[in-house]
């Protein structure tokens, strides 16, 4: 495999960043840390998932980068299991094309996927623009002022970014599904096209195919649905898209 490590880029200056990357690539490992540590990220490397959950828990790492394919656990494991415990954002990285691929990684609740090989600024610009995504709305809202969404039993919180049900328990979504549902909360009780709900989730700063809208629709009503077989909160528009429909309210 041929990577592209131009280190021809400036120190990010904004504020340190702790990447975690986990692959058994050695050599590529050593020069991605490099690449990133140039542009101002504190970079962990490690060649596997063990002890993966101790590793979550004892530090706040704002981004993992993690292979499918790994010796012993798999990478689309590890994301199930990292996905379970974080709601930070996760990217994988794969050698395969096949699209089933990446759906089951957004399934498990990957944010992004970059195919190997890769250039290692394309790495770098899709990591900023996660880390945009995550920080939008607190710069927009002015932090502690964020509004929270209120629908059915639950509560979306957009300052800690976090979805709880009325009896306060903590349902963790990923970046992608968090993105999604402000997008329902944002414009509910009518019909959203795939389309709209790509622009409204992810804008143009990010390419998206329509079948991860569905798999992100999935993921979410599995968090908040009563009967995933029968959504009536999500319901579906065959050949049109999606309409969210409960009330929803801004509450503080």
């Amino acid at each position: 495999m041929a990577y592209n490590f131009g280190f021809d880029f400036k120190v990010n200056g904004d504020g340190v960043t702790d990447v975690l990357v986990i692959d058994d690539d050695e050599e590529m490992l050593a020069l991605l840390k490099k690449f990133l540590e140039k542009h101002g990220y504190h970079v962990v490397v490690t060649t596997s998932g063990h002890q993966i959950e101790e590793i979550i828990s004892k530090n706040n790492f704002d981004v993992l980068i993690l292979d499918v394919m790994l010796p012993g656990e798999d990478g689309l494991s590890l994301c199930r299991c990292v996905r379970s415990m974080s709601s930070m954002p996760i990217i994988m990285l794969t050698a395969m094309t096949d699209t089933t691929d990446r759906i089951v990684g957004l399934e498990l609740g990957a944010d992004d996927y970059v195919s190997k090989p890769f250039d290692a600024r394309e790495l770098l610009a899709r990591i900023r623009a996660l880390l945009r995504r995550s920080s939008s709305q607190l710069v927009q809202g002015g932090g502690e002022n964020l509004p929270n969404y209120a629908f059915g039993s639950w509560r979306l919180s957009l300052t800690k970014r976090e979805l709880r049900s009325t009896d306060m328990t903590l349902v963790p979504l990923s970046q992608g599904e968090f993105e999604l549902l402000l997008a329902f909360l944002e414009h509910p009780q009518r019909l959203l096209t795939r389309d709209q709900l790509i622009d409204y989730a992810r804008g143009n700063r990010h390419e998206m195919f329509d079948r991860s809208i569905d798999v992100q629709v999935s993921r979410i009503r599995r968090k908040i649905e009563l009967n995933v077989r029968n959504p009536e909160i999500i319901r579906t528009v065959r050949n049109s898209g999606y309409v969210f429909t409960l009330p929803v309210e801004r509450v503080r």
